[in-house]
């Protein structure tokens, strides 16, 4: 055994100078990646969505001599939708005040009619409530079974309202479920007050957070939606935030879905502002609103394949003119419009090849899902640019980016994706090193 013990001690201390000597190195030559890796095609193939063309045989994979400092760069996300390939010449022949249809996954614009257009609001004002609630929801700060009290405030608010008394409380639950489903005035007013402890200090969360998601034509001066000079917004503006509230707290749709509900042990009986949630196929919500000066307004929402679509329409004529208009613009984007799409999160893409690192190499995964919105009929002419990296030097962080993945229709760019790590790599030293070879001495030891 010790003679055993001698041969691994001395076998291991070899490996940890030769090792130290190419650790200090100043460079090495590194191999690219190639398309032609086969084991790499293989395995993305398995989980590529896209595989009429056989994309991956017209990829083209590049490398950049990229200074990791510049590798891990932060990139600052923007939540603008995008217009660029929207219609704009009304072609439905609407007669709202402002509208816009976009694909909720991706943001992109398909139908632009005055959609910067700055109007009232009305209750739709309430998905950026519901919004701030679902993220006091996810952060923990308050539970769907928290009991929410009624002030005088709330319950004096009039307009669409369940008639909160103030002697009563209802769990935030039951709270959500009155402000989607009827538009509770009051139920708004007392989850105000209960998450910042005035309506006044919750305005001010509103209007924080429509600018940090560029919402450029919005100012909020109340939580409700009832008229007051100044609370305004657009159609572009309503539908960021109703994709925002959709994408990220897709729970919403248990609520913003019920045709027919009740409160209170059934003594009081809920019924759907919006009628689509009850006649249009793949609706998931989403609020409507109407005063006397706003007129009519929607924001609409419904999934059919796979294609996610927000229609928002303001300053309709009459209550039943914005649901015809809607469905309108849904119908639209449903007939020519579907999602492809292209990635999952996580899918192995290729591999990058680091310097002076205790592995030589990691998994290049796509950051996040991608997709696109395209026309029908033209699903068959996308190909793909991988783009990884070349010269990283480790340290090497789990998530950090090493190339770009780049989808194209008709050779025009329709989505990029970061192409990231999927491990942590330690930079060669002799400390890491003589872990590494201990780790695997003792390993060998416990074996013999």
């Amino acid at each position: 055994m010790k003679k055993k013990f001698l041969k691994y001690f001395i076998m291991c201390t070899a490996v940890i100078f030769f090792m130290s000597s190419v650790a200090s190195a100043s460079s090495y030559d590194i191999p690219v990646w190639s398309s032609q890796n086969n084991k790499l095609n293989e395995a993305y193939d398995d989980n590529a969505p896209i595989s009429s063309n056989n994309i991956l045989e017209n990829s083209m994979v590049n490398t950049f001599n990229t200074d990791s400092r510049e590798v891990n760069a932060d990139v600052t996300n923007s939540e603008t939708l995008d217009s660029s390939d929207a219609v704009t010449n009304n072609p439905l022949n609407l007669t709202c005040g402002g509208a816009i249809l976009i694909e909720q996954n991706s943001g992109k614009v398909l139908y632009d009619y005055n959609m910067h257009e700055k109007l009232r609001p009305a209750s739709v004002t309430k998905v950026m409530t519901i919004l701030l609630i679902m993220e006091a929801l996810d952060s923990g700060r308050i539970s769907l079974t928290d009991k929410v009290p009624c002030s005088q405030r709330a319950s004096s608010m009039g307009g669409s309202q369940i008639w909160l008394d103030t002697t009563e409380e209802l769990t935030v639950d039951e709270m959500i479920k009155a402000i989607c489903v009827v538009s509770a005035n009051d139920c708004t007013v007392a989850m105000a007050e209960y998450l910042e402890g005035s309506e006044e200090a919750f305005v001010e969360k509103m209007n924080e957070k429509a600018k940090e998601l560029g919402m450029n034509d919005t100012t909020f001066k109340n939580c409700h939606g009832i008229d007051e000079d100044g609370h305004i917004t657009s159609a572009y503006d309503i539908a960021i935030m109703s994709r925002e509230l959709l994408k990220n707290h897709p729970q919403i749709t248990n609520y913003t879905t019920i045709y027919m509900d009740s409160l209170r042990g059934g003594k009081s009986e809920l019924v759907n502002t919006n009628k689509l949630v009850r006649n249009y196929e793949g609706c998931t919500g989403l609020k409507t609103g109407s005063t006397s000066l706003a007129l009519f307004n929607l924001s609409a929402s419904a999934t059919r394949n796979g294609l996610s679509l927000i229609a928002v329409v303001m300053r309709g004529e009459t209550s039943s003119k914005r649901f015809e208009e809607a469905r309108k613009l849904l119908d639209y984007g449903f007939t020519n419009y579907e999602y492809k799409e292209l990635g999952k999160a996580e899918d192995v893409v290729g591999i990058a090849n680091i310097e002076k690192g205790i592995e030589g190499e990691v998994e290049a995964v796509l950051s996040s899902d991608a997709g696109v919105v395209i026309k029908k009929a033209k699903n068959n002419n996308i190909s793909q640019n991988i783009e990884i990296f070349n010269n990283i030097s480790a340290p090497i962080t789990k998530g950090q980016k090493v190339g770009e993945l780049t989808f194209l229709l008709d050779n025009e760019i329709i989505d990029k994706v970061d192409l990231v790590s999927n491990k942590d790599v330690d930079k060669y030293s002799l400390g890491t090193m003589m872990k590494k070879i201990y780790e695997s001495w003792f390993t060998i030891l416990r074996k013999s």
